[in-house]
């Protein structure tokens, strides 16, 4: 049997018409866009271009968008571009980051932390939800910013990223929202929900990896935090990965268009994957986050009574995650669940299972028929 692929949320495939339109930087437009000559010209038209189509898809203007290199130097500028300042004038330094962040976020705010910066962490619910009033008691008068990712990798909960923006726009401090895990899934407007500065990455919407955003809302003060040359607007110098960007932008317009009806089929696969499993599995299955907002495509399933890892060693055929790898721990040791306060014997059997595009009912059938085998076999 071939390997059914389960890891979306790790990384996605590149699309077939995102390559086709990429081959052309690799080859005959190899040159850098700030030249004066012909060439020159027609890569700047296509970069420009393709930041137009990330700025479609978010609801913004090309100007508020820079290209990053990943999700996680996204999420690096956007933090330290707004803490940097305070920590050069010596004057008090505040963030907020939730108990459920990547470490993108998560390790930058502890970098923060160890340059004198101040960090506040604040919690989630059972459900993995931050609550508004929460997050309000926390913020101070010297808070500078507040980061609060709008899905979870892991469980693929959305936070009420809306609410939590209003609490800090009544404080006047500044959010960022890790949108890595939602941009392509869901609709993501950073105007409409009141976000300052919002990261995403293409390698999550069948783009490429080593392409990435960060937007910034018109009038947000931020500092660079790689110093060279003038490009992206002066906020993030080094030579423009054209063919990357390029990619990016037509990642952006695929999935720009087909939103609505990806996020049904995926809703439908993941519905099939959890009737199949709790049907066939006697014991009690947790499906983590399932009773609030998700991700149409994500299903973090604890199997009771395993060892997620051990399940997964038993299916080589399936590739899946125990708990999302970028976490900071690591296997099983997963902060997420940690936060929503889950059991150790739930966090123990979780496995996250993420479908895409290229994900079948037959593969989801098969791996359902696998996963329930394996669980029966480690079981007796």
């Amino acid at each position: 049997m071939k390997s059914i692929f389960l890891d979306y949320n790790a990384t996605t495939p590149i699309a077939p018409s995102v390559q086709e339109a990429m081959l052309p930087f690799m080859a005959e437009y190899f040159a850098c866009p700030d030249g004066m000559y012909a060439r020159s010209r027609a890569i700047d038209e296509a970069l420009e271009d393709a930041r137009g189509q990330v700025a479609h898809l978010l609801g913004a203007t090309s100007d508020e968008i820079i290209f990053c290199a990943s999700g996680t130097e996204s999420c690096n500028l956007a933090i330290k571009g707004v803490v940097y300042p305070y920590l050069a004038d010596r004057k008090p330094c505040h963030i907020i980051v939730s108990a459920v962040e990547h470490a993108a976020v998560a390790q930058t705010a502890n970098h923060c932390q160890n340059m004198g910066c101040e960090v506040s962490v604040v919690p989630v619910d059972r459900h993995g939800i931050v609550s508004a009033d929460s997050l309000a008691e926390m913020i101070r008068p010297d808070t500078s910013l507040v980061s609060i990712m709008l899905a979870n990798d892991e469980t693929g909960v959305i936070q009420p990223i809306d609410k939590l923006a209003k609490i800090c726009q009544e404080h006047g401090t500044l959010l960022h929202s890790d949108a890595c895990q939602a941009a392509g899934k869901i609709h993501v407007s950073p105007k409409q929900l009141g976000i300052d500065l919002l990261s995403i990455s293409a390698h999550k919407f069948y783009g490429p990896k080593g392409a990435a955003a960060l937007y910034v809302q018109e009038g947000t003060s931020l500092q660079p935090i790689i110093h060279g040359g003038g490009a992206e607007h002066s906020l993030r110098a080094g030579a423009e990965n054209i063919t990357a960007w390029v990619g990016m932008g037509k990642a952006a317009n695929l999935v720009g268009r087909s939103i609505d009806d990806a996020a049904e089929k995926l809703t439908q696969l993941v519905r099939r994957f959890g009737h199949r499993l709790m049907e066939s599995i006697p014991e009690p299955i947790v499906i983590h986050g399932s009773q609030v907002e998700r991700i149409p495509n994500t299903l973090c399933v604890n199997f009771p009574n395993v060892s997620g890892q051990e399940l997964l060693r038993r299916v080589p055929e399936i590739c899946a995650a125990t708990s999302c790898s970028d976490t900071v721990g690591g296997g099983n040791s997963s902060p997420v669940l940690a936060a929503m306060g889950v059991a150790e014997t739930d966090k123990r059997g979780t496995v996250r299972l993420s479908v895409g595009w290229y994900t079948s009912e037959e593969e989801i059938d098969q791996a359902a028929d696998l996963l329930i085998h394996a669980w029966e076999s480690l079981r007796h």
